[in-house]
This record gives C-alpha cells, structure tokens and sequence, in this order.
C-alpha cells in the first residue's frame, strides 16, 4: 500500500514547469533484521517487510513523518500557506480534529488542514481519477521481481511522470466537477470526454477550466431551498420519534 500526495503543477508564460506538483509515494512497510539464514539473505539483513495493518496510528505518523516534511521540501515560495489535504473516507483516517494532528499541523510557516471528498466520489480525487493509472502503466513496464524492486518500480515511475500528465488529470477534475453540479451533487452523470489532446495542439487548452454563472446561480439556489427544508424534516422526525416511544 502507498500513500500518494499530488498538487497541480504551476507553469510560466513560456510553457515552463516551475513545480512539478509530485510532493511523493511513500510504502507503507517496515525495515527489520532478518531473524535467520536463508538463501536470499544472511541474517541481520534489513528486509522490507509491508506494514500488515495500517491503523489510525499508523496512517497519522505517515502523515506527521513523511508527508508534511515532503511537502516543507518542494513548496514553492510563492505558494499559499494554507494546504488543504484531501483523504477519501477510510475509516483509519484522521480527521483535522485529531489532538495528535492539531499539535503537528503548523510547520515552516505553513498550515495544514485535512478535509475528506464526497463519499464513494473517486472521480473527485486526482489520484482515483487518472494519476494512479498512469504511474501503474509505466511501473509494470519494469517487470518488478521483489517487494524491493516493486517498490523502487513505483518509486521511479513517480518520478519519471511527466508534469503534463498530472496536469491534464487536474483539467478533468474540474471537468468532473462542473458535471457533478450539473446534477444537483449526486453521482448520476456522464463523464466528459472535451479532446484535451485536440485542445493542446490547437492551442485551446484551458488549464483553469470555467464553470457557467448560470450554473453557479442554480447550484446555490438549490443549497439554499435544501438548507431551508432541513429544519422542518428534522422536527418532524423528532415529532415522531416522540410519538412511537
């Protein structure tokens, strides 16, 4: 199991990567002394061995030990200095209330805030919707024998990604995101396919993609007509919960 973290990458008026956005990959295993001979190893060798059960425990230090200290490393200096850090909804994830985490989450004059996308939404999540595929692709290339050479496979394929790619996964993000708001917030909808390839050669490619002001209008209108129903839905359940007691 690995623990993927990608921002979207920055480019200059040239076309020029000035941050890749690939913060890191990191394993979840543990380095031991092998305990006795065999025929791959002697003993006392360091062995990687992969982390059996991944509790919150666990989760929390990857993400105090490895992941704020990555990032810390590849922030770019004009960068913002609030970072929100997405999770799905694994439930050995922390929330941003964990006392543990509020202790750790301020660092190098930056703040880090967790927060947890929409349930059963992989298309919300970079990593879910194409950045993983693409590592996968190129890390099978490398035909990986061991869990050493598994890992340094993922490693480097992490690695060599080209910046384009995660950008790309970035554009459809916002595509996906402009379909869920078309239908109210609810997984019952096509995923757009808008020829990004078409768009880069003709020099059409919107790296920030728009989302209609019409849309916005209605999206909000239908929030607020939620939020007034909500009041009265849960008087009336509390009416009749008082009634069959």
């Amino acid at each position: 199991m690995f623990l993927g973290a990608g921002v979207r990458p920055r480019w200059n008026r040239y076309g020029q990567c000035t941050f890749d956005g690939k913060i890191s990959i990191f394993p979840f295993i543990n380095r031991v002394a092998a305990q006795r001979d065999s025929k791959t190893r002697p003993r006392g060798l360091i062995d990687i061995k992969p982390t059996e059960s991944v509790t919150q425990e666990v989760y929390r230090n990857m993400l105090i030990q490895q992941l704020i200290p990555a990032i810390l490393r590849k922030w770019p200096s004009e960068g913002l200095s609030l970072i929100f850090i997405q999770q799905d909804n694994a439930r050995v994830h922390i929330t941003n209330d964990d006392s543990i985490w509020q202790q750790q989450n301020r660092q190098g004059g930056l703040t880090f805030i967790l927060t947890q996308q929409p349930p059963n939404s992989p298309d919300c999540n970079i990593l879910d919707l194409g950045f993983f595929r693409s590592i996968q692709s190129l890390m099978h290339k490398k035909m990986p024998k061991n869990k050493t050479e598994l890992i340094t496979a993922v490693e480097d394929a992490f690695g060599e990604l080209h910046p384009k790619t995660l950008t790309n996964v970035w554009i459809s993000l916002q595509h996906h995101l402009n379909e869920i708001l078309k239908v109210k917030r609810c997984n019952d909808y096509i995923q757009p396919h808008f020829g990004k390839k078409v768009q880069e050669d003709n020099d059409r490619l919107r790296i920030q993609v728009r989302t209609p002001i019409q849309l916005v209008r209605e999206v909000v209108a239908f929030l607020n007509a939620n939020r007034e129903q909500q009041p009265t839905q849960a008087h009336t359940e509390n009416e009749d919960v008082a009634q069959t007691s």
